[in-house]
């Protein structure tokens, strides 16, 4: 049977997570990469035994040499959907964006419409839905262990669009994906922080109800503590999620109950997942785009909250990047001034980050 050839755009670390998740799996080979850094493509190249002469310092090159079935977008936020469209028009396969999907609403259609319009089935990097623990969260809540969800709580940290992505990602898969109805949120921004050349808030917090009747409320960098985790209050008992530990408290397990859950590594979950998808196993995949959409979007109506001053009614409308809006129409001045970016340490060279003004 073929190989399942793979391409990689941007070689960081997160390259080095969608890397070991193929190696998991026999059908696939890493055949081609592509990052604008030398030191850190040859790099890359060297621990994964790349071919030298395919590895290339513009991704455009591959995508044209090349003929892959699966790429894998791992740059930063900002350029997710110029790389995602310019894969889609060679017609791979299937690609696996990053997270979060995309910086705006516009891009993140733009991407969906490139992927349709030339039959390539889009993925994005919520590999965390494969963790044996979120599963079984998923399944207790829906075999009803703690009655009808009621609340949700999650206290994060580096950013709404950054960990609050998977957070949100998480809860919403453990809640079987209910629809985020309306939003509501605020934040602070009085420094001119950013996340891998991306404006974030100093702090915020977002209200979401959802279409089963669950609230969910998120914070994000209100304390120096935060984790990639969530706590569910239901009818009949409490469900405590955090990677793949779970913790149940109702009427019948007389106390906390926490389960033994053997551990595994989401992103081999989610190369198998991706296989299963293009083989025909499943038909829907849980990573798909339009879910990380609807996660993007409940994420943004925090931002589009604060500038509006109002409840956000889904659909949010918005197709602009609406914390850019944020402080470019002087709702949040910076009190502060001095650009600098909390993700600065993955840079190579010289550099303390991207060129924001080109980024943006």
């Amino acid at each position: 049977m073929d190989k399942v050839r793979v391409g990689i755009i941007a070689t960081g670390s997160i390259a080095r997570a969608h890397a070991r998740g193929y190696r998991a799996h026999p059908e696939y080979e890493i055949v081609a990469i592509a990052d604008s850094n030398g030191e850190a493509l040859n790099l890359f190249g060297d621990q994964h035994n790349v071919d030298p002469t395919h590895r290339y310092l513009d991704f455009r090159a591959m995508l044209d040499r090349e003929h892959l079935d699966v790429v894998s977008v791992c740059s930063w936020h900002g350029q997710h959907a110029e790389m995602t469209i310019a894969a889609a028009a060679h017609s791979p396969k299937l690609i696996l964006c990053e997270k979060p999907m995309a910086v705006n609403l516009g891009e993140a259609d733009n991407m969906i419409v490139a992927a349709k319009r030339n039959k390539v089935k889009l993925a994005i990097g919520h590999m965390r839905r494969f963790y044996r623990g979120w599963e079984l969260a998923r399944a207790l809540v829906a075999d009803g262990s703690i009655g009808t969800p009621q609340r949700a709580w999650s206290q994060i940290r580096d950013g709404l669009l950054n960990w609050g992505t998977h957070t949100l990602d998480g809860l919403l898969f453990v809640l079987g994906d209910p629809k985020v109805e309306r939003v509501i949120g605020n934040i602070e921004r009085k420094t001119d922080r950013y996340e891998r050349a991306m404006r974030i808030e100093d702090a915020c917090m977002g209200l979401m109800q959802l279409s089963n009747g669950c609230q969910v409320l998120i914070e994000s960098d209100l304390t120096k503590y935060g984790s990639i985790n969530f706590t569910i209050y239901g009818s009949e008992g409490t469900i405590i999620i955090d990677e793949n530990t779970v913790k149940l408290m109702n009427a019948s397990t007389q106390g906390w109950k926490q389960y033994e859950i053997e551990q595994n590594d989401p992103f081999a979950g989610q190369a198998q997942g991706l296989l299963d998808w293009l083989n025909g196993k499943v038909t829907e995949y849980r990573g798909e785009a339009t879910l990380a959409r609807a996660t993007l979007e409940a994420l943004l109506a925090v931002y589009e909250s604060t500038r509006l001053h109002e409840a956000i009614t889904m659909p949010l409308l918005t197709r602009v990047t609406p914390i850019d809006l944020l402080v470019e129409q002087g709702h949040v001045p910076v009190q502060y001034p001095g650009a600098y970016d909390i993700r600065s340490f993955l840079v190579r060279g010289e550099a303390m980050s991207w060129d924001i003004d080109s980024a943006r």
